[in-house]
C-alpha cells in the first residue's frame, strides 16, 4: 500500500471465490482509494471482494471509501478464519491417528496442506503490516474513527494470520511426528531380520560342515548323534534369541 498525492494505492491478495484444497487458490485485487471514491480491478472472483460487492449491493451503508476498506478487511480475516477452521477439520483426524500409532495418515496429503497453508500466510501475512503502517501515517483526509476502524480490522487480519502460522506449525509437527513412526517401525523391522538372521546362523553354518560329501564326519556313526548336534545348537538358538529379546526391551 502506496500514498500517491492525494490517493492509496493498494495490491491486496485474497482468496478464490471459489475456493478449494487445490493450488492456485490465492489472487490479486488492485485498488485505488480517494476521498469519497474506492476503485477494484480484478482478473478473477475473489471472495471477500465478492461479499463486499454483496453487502452494497444489499443497501448496507457505508459513509466513505475506507469504511469499505475496513469491512473488506474484516472480510478477509473472516474468510481465512473459515479456511483455517476447515483445514483443522482435516487435519484433527490425523493427529488423533498418528496419536494412536496409526500410519494410516498419507504424507503427501500433509504436504499439500502444508504447503497451501504456507502460501496462503506468505501471500496474506504483509497486508496488516501495511495497514498498520496507514494507520501511523494517514492522509490528511482519512478521519480519526476510520483510522480507528482500519486499526480494528487490522488487529483481526493479523490474529487470523497468527492462526495460520500456529496451524502451519502443528502440520509440520504432525509431519515430523509421522517420519518417526514409519523410522521406528522401519527399525523394528530391520531388527527382526537381524535376529532371525543371527538364530539361523549357527544352523546352517553346521548344516553347511555336516553336508560335505567327505570321511570322517564326526558321530556319523555314533547312535544318539543327531541328538547330540541338534541339542548345543537348540541350546545356542535359545540363548541368542533371549539376548536379543532382552536388548530389544532395553
Amino acid at each position: 500500500m502506496e500514498q500517491d498525492a492525494d490517493s492509496l494505492v493498494a495490491r491486496i491478495h485474497d482468496v478464490l471465490l471459489d475456493f478449494t484444497f487445490a493450488a492456485p487458490a490465492v489472487a490479486t485485487t488492485s485498488l485505488c482509494i480517494k476521498r469519497r471514491v474506492l476503485v477494484s480491478a480484478r482478473r478473477r472472483p475473489l471472495r471477500s471482494v465478492d461479499q463486499l460487492r454483496a453487502a452494497v449491493e444489499a443497501g448496507q451503508v457505508f459513509r466513505s471509501p475506507n469504511e469499505l476498506l475496513s469491512h473488506l478487511l474484516r472480510e478477509q480475516a473472516s474468510a481465512l478464519v473459515e479456511i483455517v477452521r476447515k483445514f483443522k477439520k482435516r487435519v484433527d483426524p490425523m493427529e488423533d491417528q498418528l496419536l494412536a500409532k496409526r500410519i494410516s495418515v498419507s504424507r503427501k496429503e500433509l504436504g499439500s496442506l502444508r504447503r497451501m497453508l504456507v502460501r496462503l500466510q506468505r501471500l496474506l501475512a504483509p497486508e496488516p503490516a501495511a495497514f498498520f503502517r496507514l494507520v501511523n501515517q494517514p492522509p490528511e483526509w482519512i478521519t480519526q474513527e476510520e483510522l480507528q476502524n482500519l486499526q480494528q480490522a487490522a488487529e483481526k487480519f493479523s490474529t487470523a494470520i497468527s492462526d495460520t502460522a500456529a496451524l502451519v506449525e502443528r502440520v509440520k509437527q504432525l509431519q515430523e511426528e509421522l517420519a518417526a513412526i514409519v523410522n521406528e517401525q522401519t527399525n523394528r523391522t530391520l531388527f527382526v531380520l537381524t535376529l532371525v538372521t543371527v538364530l539361523a546362523l549357527p544352523i546352517n553354518l553346521v548344516a553347511g560342515l555336516f553336508g560335505m560329501n567327505v570321511g570322517g564326519i564326526p558321530l556319523a556313526q555314533h547312535p544318539y548323534g543327531f541328538f547330540l548336534v541338534v541339542t548345543p545348537l537348540l541350546a545356542l538358538t535359545a540363548f541368542l534369541a533371549y539376548w536379543g529379546l532382552a536388548r530389544r526391551r532395553d
